[in-house]
């Protein structure tokens, strides 16, 4: 798997300090779209390895980071960049191409 699993621990790091965008996805493990869509975001971070990171945060295990963002329901997705969320939250199940759209979206805007 290449997306990045997220926690307490790592989150600051890996979502608030990098200049490149970073998709994450608010999900729980009793959410059946959340489930659905871990082979599409799989995909996605493979096709855009070293451009964008994909990342999951589980919001049952870490509540109180998850409450940190305007996370209305799972899943959630979001696209941080340089600590700030600048595109979402993105609500449901999103198709492959709506997600390249919101990533591609984001690279190509500057600071």
């Amino acid at each position: 798997m290449n997306i990045k699993i997220l926690n307490d621990y790592n989150f600051e790091k890996e979502v608030l300090q990098p200049k490149t965008p970073v998709l994450v996805e608010f999900w729980a493990s009793w959410c059946p779209p959340c489930k659905m869509m871990e082979p599409l975001l799989d995909e996605l971070a493979k096709e855009f390895a070293g451009r964008v990171l994909v990342a999951k945060l589980n919001v049952d295990q870490y509540r109180d980071l998850a409450a940190a963002y305007p996370v209305m329901g799972v899943p959630s997705f979001f696209i941080f960049k340089l600590g700030k969320i600048v595109s979402g939250p993105h609500i449901g199940a999103q198709s492959k191409t709506r997600l390249q759209k919101i990533i591609e979206e984001q690279m190509d805007r500057v600071g």
